[in-house]
């Protein structure tokens, strides 16, 4: 039976590269968008149905479970995510809210499988190597309320007899990523030829590739592993490493100046994942 996923967050960051891979599967998909952002949806043959709505964190239990009738599997992506802004912005409450009363509809509506969406952020960062097991620790309110919402649905979803999966993210990059993110604010000056002004960026970070993450979060949905998982590189490498890298795409290393801007001094000195996701 081919299964029916809801999706939300499909047009987001990483949600566009869960929908790419989902296109090559025999799934049905539902998804779930805010008003204006119909047009850049994956016209996949396997997306079904489209629905709108003007806030989805404003939605209600009711209307919830009357979206997710039929459905087999939830992926929950969406969040309040603008750079520069979202870690101690007060509509993460919003969110938290609202992805509970999103919980609450599928299991109303006898959803089989939630996966949901974290951070590496939810743990205690100052351990440097994160595997599943490293305590809980946020340290800002996104990270907060995506630990708070990891624990409520953790016991909740288990006890309505649904399957529950928390992917958390690390450091990702990628195509549609955020003009004032790293990796396209340094492109954007290489491309330029102007000078890109960095910290000594010596800290150690897991980056992955937003379109092999889009891949993982994928194969997780459709497997049978559930708890925690971290959507990892295992990685090692220095921010300098990585800008270096992409310097010598353009040949202009010369134009990165490390230590024009100081460093962040509550920023971990590592942060890397322990992957644990079933192959």
């Amino acid at each position: 039976m081919t299964r029916k996923i809801l999706i939300t967050g499909a047009t987001g960051f990483v949600g566009r590269q869960v929908l790419k891979t989902f296109s090559s599967y025999d799934v049905e998909l539902h998804l779930i968008v805010r008003q204006g952002k119909e047009a850049q949806v994956n016209s996949s043959s396997n997306v079904i149905k489209v629905i709108n709505t003007k806030d989805l964190f404003a939605e209600d239990v009711a209307w919830w479970t009357q979206q997710c009738k039929g459905i087999d599997t939830v992926v929950h992506l969406a969040w309040y995510a603008e750079p520069g802004k979202y870690l101690e912005s007060p509509k993460n409450l919003d969110c938290l809210i609202g992805s509970l009363n999103l919980a609450k509809g599928a299991a109303q509506a006898g959803v089989r499988r939630f996966v949901g969406i974290g951070t590496c952020f939810e743990y205690d960062v100052t351990a440097g190597v994160l595997s599943v097991d490293t305590p809980i620790k946020p340290i800002t309110p996104y990270a907060d309320a995506k630990a708070a919402l990891y624990l409520s649905l953790s016991h909740g979803l288990s006890g309505a007899g649904v399957e529950f999966v928390w992917c958390r993210l690390f450091y990702l990059y990628g195509e549609g990523e955020d003009s004032r993110r790293l990796v396209p604010y340094l492109r954007s000056k290489l491309e330029k030829g102007e000078p890109a002004e960095l910290t000594s960026s010596r800290q150690i970070r897991d980056f992955l590739g937003v379109v092999e993450a889009g891949r993982m979060i994928a194969e997780v949905t459709l497997g049978d592993q559930t708890g925690p998982v971290n959507i990892c590189s295992s990685i090692p490498i220095t921010v300098r490493q990585l800008a270096e890298q992409i310097a010598d795409e353009y040949g202009r290393r010369d134009l990165l100046q490390f230590g024009k801007r100081p460093d962040n001094l509550v920023d971990p000195p590592c942060v890397l994942g322990t992957p644990n996701m079933k192959l």
